[in-house]
């Protein structure tokens, strides 16, 4: 089986969670040692995974220097290379890596997207009106052959919303990848802390999360906040912390090893996002030993199956007394930790990949 996929994401992406997962997909593919050959059409790149595991990929292609403008160029280049390319390579399944607009038509090629969640539907006043993302979706997702959803949940709301024959879709759930067992970055005198990990945007609901702290006198003054990645703490988020007295909150950002590090450290992630598509972070919290409270919403529960304790998200006084029942409760804490460390070993890339490479046998008969 000739299998390629296309450039878009590692066009767009340095890093990022649906760029890393097309690298292990393809990398565990690989590893499967069936009669296929893998190709990545993407000539030129600027994605940091593709570059880190290159051996394991069998891909030949030129990462852009780091500069102004280098995911307009790689767009550019590679939007006009591919079509020779899968042209000349014919490939039996295209994975598309991201939505586009059909730019390479072959009756002999049957065409595959992976859709990771529906947030852009759901949420439409979390982006700006020039982001034609849900309408080139639309578009894709009707093009396509297959479409394989991420989650349950994912293929639920894609059937209900875009009206999707329920038989035109999969659902192959994401593996694990931050592995790293490295306890550096801490020092023994560092005080016990709540971790709340990425974007704080809209349907993150990161502002009812510093709500349900500061309601709560004995988590406030005995444990501080870590917020890693998503950016700094912009105007309106510190004026709400000086509102609340909330000021033991920290921002950092760094790498996988040091994100597995905070993981390690923590005496309990925070999951209060209002949507996901899938919830990776649960997945890596869970294989650090991390303690988990969540949402009760979305494929949020489907993920973290009985390893966390679920609140409303859309109530403070929920997601307050779900902090406290695991902080303050020593029993359930442990209880949590053996839970995750178990659901973890359910999701791996080995499964993703067998189930996935599953789909591309079926459309092909």
């Amino acid at each position: 089986m000739k299998i390629a996929y296309d450039h878009q994401i590692f066009s767009a992406h340095k890093f990022g969670g649906v760029s890393r997962y097309f690298v292990e997909l393809i990398k565990h593919i690989n590893q499967l040692k069936k009669k296929n050959f893998t190709k990545i059409i993407a000539p030129v790149h600027q994605n940091f995974y593709l570059t880190e595991n290159i051996k394991n990929l069998y891909f030949k292609g030129f990462k852009l220097p780091n500069i102004k403008g280098s995911a307009k160029i790689c767009n550019l280049i590679n939007s006009f290379l591919s079509p020779f390319l899968l042209k000349f390579y014919e490939p039996d399944v295209i994975h598309k890596t991201y939505y586009e607009l059909e730019k390479f038509n072959n009756a002999h090629t049957k065409k595959i997207i992976t859709v990771y969640d529906m947030i852009h539907e759901l949420f439409p006043k979390n982006f700006s009106n020039k982001d034609k993302t849900a309408e080139i979706k639309k578009i894709a997702v009707a093009k396509a052959d297959h479409i394989i959803c991420i989650s349950k949940n994912t293929q639920k709301d894609l059937v209900n919303i875009l009206g999707v024959d329920i038989k035109k879709t999969s659902v192959v759930h994401l593996g694990l990848t931050l592995m790293s067992q490295e306890k550096k970055y801490f020092n023994k005198n560092h005080k016990p802390f709540l971790l709340y990990v990425g974007s704080r945007c809209g349907y993150k609901n990161f502002s009812r999360f510093i709500e349900a702290y500061a309601n709560s006198n004995q988590v406030k003054k005995n444990f501080d906040i870590v917020a890693f990645g998503g950016g700094s703490f912009v105007l309106d988020e510190i004026k709400k912390f000086n509102n609340l007295k909330v000021s033991n909150i920290k921002q950092v950002n760094g790498d996988d090893d040091k994100l597995a590090s905070y993981y390690q450290n923590a005496s309990l992630f925070i999951y209060p996002s209002l949507y996901e598509g899938f919830g990776l972070p649960l997945l890596e919290a869970m294989n650090f030993g991390c303690p988990v409270a969540c949402s009760n919403t979305s494929s949020i529960p489907e993920v973290a199956g009985n390893a966390a304790i679920f609140f409303d998200p859309y109530s403070v006084k929920s997601i307050s007394k779900s902090i406290e029942t695991i902080l303050l409760n020593n029993k359930m804490n442990k209880l949590l930790i053996a839970r995750g460390l178990k659901r973890a070993k359910k999701f791996s890339w080995k499964k993703c990949a067998e189930e996935t490479y599953k789909v591309y046998k079926k459309i092909l008969k």
